[in-house]
């Protein structure tokens, strides 16, 4: 039985409209790297469909680009480009570390940040990179082009609040670190097998003369969606990243997010105590870098 019954491949994101809007929100996906959904098909997670839409031809989701302060990463870009782009490392550190470990070289040479984003799990390493940088999602649909923070585009695991037929996730916008601004990502997967983060987490700093500033934290998988950890946020303002300081941070971003033991990924005890490690290693290589720039 094929997996899909028709292809269409738009040159325009008006284009890529329409044909959306001829089909059943159960019949089309929009496909650009595919290397999520055409597995899901191919094993039969998902259900057949009528219709793929492929994005890739259509130029606004290619472009990667400074604009004015702010980075614009077309959806349909690949990691691989992502990943060894000048523009990203110097600006935005943590998107470029966490788009060169999904997957391996060959999953990095087609899949996409915007498929990493629209399949809408709570530990994607793009997903949590972007939360953490403050970025925020273009999505154009029939009325136009709008920005939406990032957090607001997850309803729940594997579920996205797009609309299907009537929705493109078109890029992100990214700010670029300015001076005494810096960010990371780190993650623990396991050594072979299952390639899903036991922990993943991302950290932006700013620092203002021996003290953080302001500062961001996302984590995952610590509930149906991307987390960011507000309240050790706020433990941080206004500190030094010193382990006492780091260990009330750490108080507070456990009672924030929720860990749950999964066969695949540890026990909830175990992912917690991960959480306190990744939390000095990319809080602590994050802050170090606001010193180099």
């Amino acid at each position: 039985m094929p997996i899909y019954k028709s292809y269409f491949i738009p040159h325009s994101i008006q284009d890529a409209l329409k044909v959306l809007e001829s089909q059943t929100p159960e019949s089309v996906r929009l496909i650009a790297g595919g290397t999520d959904l055409l597995l899901d098909l191919q094993q039969g997670r998902h259900p057949p469909l009528d219709a793929l839409v492929d994005v890739t031809q259509i130029q606004e989701m290619q472009v990667l680009e400074r604009r004015q302060d702010r980075l614009f990463i077309g959806a349909a870009v690949p990691l691989k480009q992502i990943a060894s782009s000048a523009l990203v490392r110097e600006g935005a550190e943590a998107l470029s570390e966490a788009t060169g470990l999904i997957g391996g070289p060959q999953v990095r040479n087609t899949a996409t940040l915007g498929g990493n984003v629209a399949h809408a799990l709570p530990a994607g390493d793009g997903t949590i990179s972007l939360v953490a940088m403050n970025a925020t999602a273009q999505i154009a649909n029939k009325e136009g082009l709008r920005e939406v923070p990032l957090l607001e585009l997850f309803a729940g695991p594997g579920k996205s609040k797009l609309r299907v037929c009537e929705d493109i996730l078109v890029g992100f916008f990214v700010p670029v670190a300015r001076t005494l601004q810096a960010s990371a990502f780190k993650r623990v997967m396991r050594p072979q097998g299952v390639a899903l983060p036991i922990v993943n987490m991302a950290v932006w700093i700013e620092r203002s003369a021996e003290k953080i500033a302001d500062v961001r934290i996302a984590v995952g998988p610590a509930g149906p969606t991307p987390q960011r950890g507000f309240s050790a946020e706020n433990v941080l303002k206004g500190y030094r990243p010193d382990p006492d300081v780091i260990r009330l941070a750490l108080d507070a971003l456990l009672q924030d997010v929720h860990f749950r033991t999964s066969p695949q990924r540890g026990t909830a005890k175990y992912r917690r105590h991960l959480c306190g490690v990744l939390l000095k290693d990319t809080l602590e290589t994050a802050w170090d870098r606001t010193f180099k720039k």
